[in-house]
């Protein structure tokens, strides 16, 4: 054991800790957890995120509830991604005997699945309104007029074309005369400008051709933009405002940790000082104390906490001091004044007072430094706790609901049923991103435990 004058040096422990296979899982852990923390913090800074957080008006060329990519690695099906279209090819054509510019986009589709929306973003530079004309053709050379849109002036239009009513029941009339009868599913816009005409539901794969024509002489002043809204999207997937849930995975990940580790520190050393006061002085303070502290051990924190939170409707960070508060006279204040009441019978804690040290030398230099070795394990054990107290007040919704977090996701998968819609991978994520916070700190602090315990290596 590397001890320095009978106690344990910081270096000698951390010699130790990694002697442990667990502990050096837990660090590693930890070291990446650490990583996407100081990443996020300088990547994306905390009012940024906020922002980004409050709605879905940032996000409209991010598909709704699309789950994260790696699903195909174990789908039957192949979904289709995000297919966005920008640049076009500019011709002319002939319209009643007059000359018009069109616009041409043209992808090639090759997904077993429906995509979800089809959205053409229309920026206008010009001073007054344009009507765009679209046409749709598919693989097998199928022409399907989709309306005529108006685009304000000097503005960015988003022109949703699946929520064209009219449009859905052309479709609808036009797939019955194909199939000679009514299909046995219903036929959405989307469906319908990608179904494969087979009596089956089943898109059709291969060249598509997306067609603009503005009502007007040129393209001067015009930006246009398809997106195909797919089924999967990026590493973590969307949420039903279309946002990223990578954002809320990432920030919350230094708020756990920050949260969890101040709550886990504050609470830990503001025990051990009411419990040396309590075990050094004796008397009247120990009885007061000890009184006050069986009080505190059978109110019910949580309802207690939710009430003070839903009536004073205060964010996580100003919950912070009222959980210390409510913790402080804990099981462990009892615990360290049995520690603090078996040293002072120490024989150098006599000789220290034979030769007139202070109370304060006395519980500085010689009670304390036994003391907090053996609760570090403690303090590093707890901060799960704190790590997940943060994500349940969240669950219940309670602080900043423009704070992107773990809890907030669970928050919102519930709200908006996640799991009944098959949307798992909103739940999975930041449960995961909580057990493994979770599992870090236990193998560290159950390690650092066999390490200032020396009588735990032997179970």
């Amino acid at each position: 054991m590397s001890r320095l004058g009978g106690e344990y040096t910081l270096k000698g422990i951390l010699r130790e800790l990694v002697g442990y296979k667990s502990a050096v899982v837990g660090l590693i852990i930890l070291a990446a957890l650490l990583f996407i923390s100081i990443y996020t913090v300088i990547a994306i800074p905390y009012s940024e995120a906020k922002e980004l957080w409050k709605g879905s008006e940032p996000w409209l060329k991010n598909p709704k509830n699309a789950a994260p990519i790696w699903v195909n690695l174990f789908s039957r099906k192949k979904l289709p991604s995000t297919i966005i279209l920008s640049n076009g090819e500019v011709y002319t054509i002939k319209e009643r005997g007059r000359e018009r510019v069109a616009v041409t986009y043209t992808f090639n589709y090759k997904y077993d699945d429906f995509p979800t929306e089809m959205i053409l973003f229309v920026t206008s530079n010009r001073s007054s309104r344009v009507y765009l004309k679209l046409y749709w053709t598919k693989p097998d050379g199928d022409e399907i007029y989709l309306g005529k849109y108006r685009v304000k002036p000097s503005t960015t239009t988003p022109i949703y074309i699946t929520n064209n009513i009219m449009l859905e029941d052309e479709l609808n009339r036009r797939i019955i005369k194909k199939l000679g009868k009514k299909p046995e599913f219903a036929i959405t816009v989307i469906r319908g400008l990608f179904l494969a005409y087979t009596g089956k539901l089943e898109p059709m794969k291969g060249k598509y051709t997306f067609t603009i024509v503005p009502q007007a002489k040129d393209l001067s002043g015009l930006d246009m933009e398809l997106v195909i809204h797919g089924k999967v999207h990026g590493l973590t997937g969307t949420d039903h405002l279309r946002r990223p849930l990578s954002i809320a995975l990432m920030w919350g990940t230094p708020i756990a940790l920050v949260f969890g580790v101040t709550a886990s520190t504050l609470i830990a050393f503001t025990q051990l000082a009411i419990a040396t006061i309590s075990g050094w002085f004796g008397g009247k303070t120990d009885f007061v104390i000890q009184r006050i502290t069986e009080v505190y051990m059978i109110l019910p924190f949580l309802p207690i906490l939710l009430m003070i939170s839903l009536f004073y409707r205060i964010n996580i960070w100003s919950l912070l001091p009222i959980i210390v508060a409510l913790s402080i006279f804990g099981t462990a204040v009892k615990t360290n004044r049995a520690l603090v009441m078996e040293i002072k019978t120490y024989p150098y804690i006599e000789a220290a007072r034979a030769y007139g040290a202070s109370n304060l030398r006395i519980i500085f230099l010689y009670i304390l430094p036994k003391i907090i070795p053996p609760i570090v394990p403690s303090i590093i054990l707890s901060v799960p706790d704190y790590v997940f107290l943060e994500a349940i007040l969240a669950f219940f919704g309670i602080g900043d609901p423009t704070l992107p977090t773990w809890g907030k996701l669970l928050h919102d998968a519930l709200e908006n049923g996640a799991l009944y819609k098959g949307y798992y991978y909103w739940v999975i994520e930041p449960s995961l991103m909580l057990v493994l916070a979770s599992v870090a700190f236990a193998l560290i602090g159950l390690a650092l435990d066999k390490i200032v315990n020396p009588r735990l290596r032997e179970l």
